[in-house]
C-alpha cells in the first residue's frame, strides 16, 4: 500500500498560524484598536436654559394694563369691536416654541396708540455654549444696536427731536405734574422744550428687571404729522428675551407724548411680563 506524501510546507504554515494566535496576546489591551482619545473622555455639555415653552402673548397682557397703555380702547362703542381690540393680533411665526408675539393698535380722538410684545426663547446648538449665554449674546446685540448714551456723558438725547436739559434743572423739571397735557407749552424760554427727555429718563440700562434690561426712548417726526414717541423695553430672563414697543402719536399738531408717563406704563408692563415668565 502506497503512503501519502508528507508536505513540509503545509506543516510550517500550520505552525505559523498557531504561533500567531498566541504570541503577544498577554501584553495587548482590549482597547488597543480603539481611538486613543475616546478612552476615559467625557464631553462636557453646557446647561440648558430654564424655559422650554413660551406664554401665549396675546393673553400675557391683561385688560387693566391695556386700558392704561391704550386709553382709547375703552372708548370703542361697539362691544364686539372692543373685545376684538383687547384680544390683539398674533404675530406671524413659524415656530411657536421659539418665538411668539402680539400687537395692538387703538385709535381715538386724542391719539393713536400701538403696543407690540415679543418673546424669543433662545436655544444654543453648540454643546460648549449654554442657552443662557446664547440668549445673553442676542440681548447684547440688541442693546448695542440701540446705541444707548454713555451714563457718564450726561447726554439726555432721546430721538431726533429731544433736547439736552440744563444740568441745573430742578426736580420739578423732570416730569410734568399729573394731569398736565403732554403737549403743553412752557411758559419760559429757560425751561426745556416739550420734546425734551427729562433728566433721569434718558435711554438707559434698567438694573431691576430680569437678568439684564434696557429702555430706549425715541421721539420722531414724519413730515407734517404729529410727533410720535416710541418707548422700547428689552429684558432677558435666563434663555428668554422679551421685547416690548409702546408708541403714541397724538392727533393734534404740536402735542408731544409725555416721556415719563409712557416709560412708567412700559416698565410696569415689562415687570408684569417678567412675573408671567417666573410664575
Amino acid at each position: 500500500m502506497q503512503r501519502k506524501a508528507y508536505v513540509p510546507g503545509t506543516a510550517a504554515l500550520l505552525a505559523a498560524l498557531l504561533a500567531g494566535c498566541t504570541s503577544g496576546s498577554a501584553g495587548d489591551s482590549p482597547t488597543d484598536d480603539a481611538n486613543p482619545g475616546d478612552a476615559g473622555t467625557t464631553m462636557a455639555t453646557a446647561e440648558p436654559g430654564k424655559y422650554h415653552t413660551l406664554p401665549e402673548p396675546c393673553r400675557a397682557v391683561g385688560h387693566d394694563t391695556l386700558d392704561s397703555l391704550l386709553p382709547g380702547i375703552r372708548q370703542i362703542p361697539d362691544p364686539s369691536q372692543r373685545d376684538k381690540a383687547y384680544q390683539g393680533e398674533a404675530s406671524l411665526t413659524y415656530d411657536t416654541d421659539r418665538k411668539v408675539g402680539c400687537h395692538w393698535k387703538v385709535e381715538s380722538a386724542a391719539a393713536t396708540d400701538r403696543l407690540a410684545v415679543d418673546f424669543e426663547r433662545v436655544v444654543s446648538y453648540d454643546n460648549a455654549v449654554s442657552d443662557d449665554d446664547q440668549a445673553q449674546k442676542l440681548f447684547q446685540e440688541k442693546e448695542t444696536a440701540a446705541d444707548l448714551p454713555d451714563p457718564g456723558s450726561g447726554s439726555a438725547t432721546a430721538g431726533t427731536s429731544s433736547a439736552t436739559p440744563s444740568p441745573t434743572a430742578s426736580a420739578s423739571d423732570e416730569a410734568p405734574p399729573s394731569g398736565t397735557p403732554s403737549g403743553s407749552a412752557s411758559g419760559s424760554s429757560s425751561e426745556p422744550s416739550p420734546g425734551a427727555t427729562p433728566a433721569g429718563l434718558e435711554p438707559r440700562v434698567l438694573p431691576d428687571l430680569g437678568d439684564e434690561a434696557y429702555l430706549d426712548d425715541q421721539l420722531s417726526t414724519s413730515g407734517s404729522t404729529a410727533e410720535q414717541r416710541t418707548v422700547t423695553v428689552v429684558f432677558r430672563t435666563s434663555n428668554v428675551v422679551v421685547t416690548l414697543e409702546y408708541e403714541e402719536q397724538p392727533t393734534a399738531m404740536g402735542t408731544v407724548p409725555d416721556s415719563k408717563e409712557m416709560q412708567d406704563r412700559a416698565r410696569n408692563l415689562a415687570s408684569e411680563l417678567a412675573d408671567t415668565l417666573n410664575g
